[in-house]
């Protein structure tokens, strides 16, 4: 049985840091891409960032790039997401996610197999 669970959201202030953790277990965790996508309150579920199975490569949405760094650990099944510089528009609920898309990584939502029950990040002042 796969399971991510996710960790480390909280509230802060602008400008604050946060970092994101997804323990994984239960899959071929070395072998699969990992991704964090977003949903913030009556909109859909964005991408976020997205690191390839080898951890060596990483992909970012626009609103997030140079902000934002995702990372995999693989002796340890878990990756994080390293959240500097947060606005309130970074306000949402988190989720992991992981799968083993045909090149490797993703942005889309469906090309992943499992899910998170998400952790809650809001940005407020």
């Amino acid at each position: 049985q796969v399971q991510l669970v996710e960790s480390g959201g909280g509230l802060v202030q602008p400008g604050d840091s946060l970092r994101l953790s997804c323990a994984a277990s239960g899959l071929f965790f070395s072998g699969a891409a990992m991704g964090w996508f977003r949903q913030a309150p009556g909109k859909e579920r964005e991408f976020v960032a997205a690191i390839d199975w080898s951890g060596g490569n990483t992909y970012y949405a626009d609103s997030v790039k140079d902000r934002f760094t995702i990372s995999k650990d693989n002796a340890k099944n878990t990756i994080h997401l390293q959240m500097n510089s947060l606005k309130p528009e970074d306000t949402a609920v988190y989720y992991c996610a992981a799968g083993f898309p045909p090149v490797g990584w993703s942005m889309r939502d469906d090309e992943y197999d499992y899910w998170g029950q998400g952790t809650q990040v809001t940005v407020s002042s």
